[in-house]
């Protein structure tokens, strides 16, 4: 019985896992908030923030794409990356 409860938590993890990959469109513009943060260097807005965190998923998406790769891992990127607690991901 206990291992039909265990299965059951494990199912609604992956469920809800799923669910929310699903959720996130990769949208590149939806970074939009951040880019006065990546080409200025100043602090990042808590909209930019949010919108980092909601497209962390597709990060490695838009480092492997050339056009958009060098907004990404610029350095002022990292800085509003790591201000904003989101890592840049190694793809």
């Amino acid at each position: 019985m206990a291992a039909m409860g265990v299965l059951l938590v494990v199912f609604l993890v992956l469920a809800c896992e799923t669910e929310v990959s699903l959720a996130v469109t990769c949208t590149p513009t939806e970074l939009s908030p951040c880019v006065t943060a990546i080409t200025s260097g100043k602090p990042p807005s808590k909209l930019c923030c949010t919108k980092i965190k909601q497209q962390k998923p597709c990060l490695c998406q838009y480092i492997k794409n050339p056009n958009l790769r060098k907004f990404v891992t610029s350095p002022n990127a990292k800085k509003v990356s790591t201000a904003c607690g989101v890592p840049i991901p190694k793809c």
